[in-house]
């Protein structure tokens, strides 16, 4: 069962990364701006973000193994489509429809890994190896991709999801049984509505601010509605009894902690696959399959490092895990500040190795903090809420670092782009630093403790807020 959940992950992994290794491709292609680009990125991770929710608590409601199914056909049928697509316009609309299926597999396999795995100690272990598929799939996905794009076509970046995906529906029919939670949870289409129009309004403006203004009422207005749905969801999901978004689980600070590094770390990690692609293919003029090999050393710290790091977590917890990722990243990102057309091959491959470090030690101590101080019938939303951070992070790191890179070079990416991605790097360079941060502060004993109070609150049946009462009062 563990290996039939962590195929999910190899293809949402291997997706990420082929994607991007095929950005220059279909730029090419399909005659694409930056932002078009980002939009092929972020029409994915965006839908993948507001619907993980309402994911993992209707798998808690219909049945784990159906609903993991249902996902894997439906990110198989979406991934054939891109691979179809005629115009960038229906790429994206593509996209949306691989990012509905994918929102259906990795929160839902968390859930089956945690409600399979009772030990501690097991739970680590095996949330370490499900983790480490997701560094399997970076090893793969930039010479896999690479090579399909010099030898294929970019579109045969996305057809290589099917088979796989095809092997995963079988075998799930076969090994894993179906499961549920003991007490189920109501939709909330108002909570769900406000989170996307929230996230893609403010993706939006982020990605078009540069080609409409910043000033321009378009994207002021965009802001304010994201700004409005976003502080209104938080008051109403307080006064449901049963909520999209359990607000009780940020009670705990280890939680909180994991859902902020999760955006952070992934916010990083998602602007540095975009900008090195660019840089590799677009000014460093390497074809896909050598800018692949370039990415190796990142990719491969990652394979190395999550297992690694599960073990860490298992024997003395998430602090050095955390520490050690908020270093990688960091150095890594610093080491990259001052990039330039003829920066030394070996100086580069230092700085991804480095940066590698930080994202393979970085995401089973998030999953594992997200899942574990949760009682097993809450293990879905809590699996659901810790990937939402993960593809938050994802959509506004190539939304915010992207539009930072990119306003200038526009019109054709080439010299000069180096240049223009230095402020990038300054910025994950803080997001790294922030995580170090966190890590040291959400790992002591006061976390610790509020993390017991809080589960022993998830423990007691939730009461409705009457009408009258304020959110604060509740």
């Amino acid at each position: 069962m563990l290996a039939i959940c962590s195929m999910s992950l190899l293809i949402v992994g291997l997706d990420a990364t082929i994607v991007n290794v095929a950005l220059p491709a279909i730029r090419s292609s399909l005659h694409a701006s930056v932002a078009g680009l980002q939009w092929t990125v972020d029409a994915y991770t965006l839908v993948l973000a507001s619907l993980l929710m309402l994911a993992g608590s209707t798998a808690d409601r219909v049945g784990r193994r159906r609903t993991f199914q249902t996902g894997l056909v439906v990110f198989s049928v979406g991934s054939a489509l891109c691979a179809f697509a005629p115009s960038l316009e229906l790429l994206v609309a593509f996209r949306v429809v691989q990012a509905i299926g994918g929102s259906m597999l990795n929160p839902v396999a968390m859930s089956i890994i945690r409600n399979v795995f009772d030990d501690p100690r097991q739970r680590a272990q095996a949330i370490g190896l499900w983790g480490a598929m997701f560094g399997v799939s970076m090893a793969l996905g930039p010479i896999a991709g690479g090579a399909l794009v010099d030898t294929v076509g970019w579109r045969a970046v996305f057809l290589v999801n099917v088979p796989v995906g095809i092997v995963a529906v079988v075998l799930t029919a076969m090994f894993v049984p179906e499961s549920r939670a003991e007490r189920t949870r109501r939709i909330d289409p108002v909570g769900q509505g406000l989170v996307i129009v929230g996230l893609a309004s403010l993706t939006y403006a982020i990605i078009e601010g540069p080609r409409s203004g910043w000033g321009s009422a378009e994207i002021l207005g965009l802001f304010a509605v994201s700004l409005v749905c976003l502080a209104g969801l938080v008051p109403y999901e307080l006064r449901r009894r049963e909520p999209l978004l359990e607000m009780r689980f940020f009670r705990s600070a280890p939680f909180s902690g994991a859902s902020a590094i999760a955006v952070l770390a992934f916010a990083a990690q998602g602007g540095f696959l975009f900008l090195n692609t660019l840089y590799l293919q677009g000014e460093r003029g390497f074809s896909p399959f050598h800018a692949g090999l370039y990415m190796l050393p990142m990719a491969a710290m990652t394979l190395v490092c999550a297992p690694l790091s599960g073990r860490i977590v298992a024997q003395r917890g998430a602090r050095a895990p955390l520490v050690i990722a908020g270093l990688g990243m960091t150095a890594g990102a610093v080491m990259l500040t001052g990039l330039g057309q003829a920066t030394d091959s070996t100086y580069l491959l230092a700085a991804y190795f480095v940066f590698g470090l930080g994202t393979g030690m970085v995401n089973p101590p998030i999953t594992n903090t997200a899942v574990s101080g949760m009682p097993p019938s809450q293990a879905g939303v809590a699996a659901a809420l810790a990937s939402t951070s993960r593809q938050v992070g994802m959509t506004l790191g190539v939304a915010v670092i992207g539009a930072i890179a990119g306003a200038s070079v526009d019109g054709g990416i080439g010299k000069g782009f180096a240049e223009a991605t230095h402020p990038a790097w300054w910025l994950i360079a803080v997001l790294g630093a922030a995580i170090l941060g966190l890590a040291v502060i959400t790992t002591t004993a006061w976390a610790r403790a509020t993390a017991e109070r809080t589960a022993e609150r998830l423990s007691e049946p939730r009461r409705a807020v009457p009408a009258e009462r304020t959110p604060l009062a509740a």
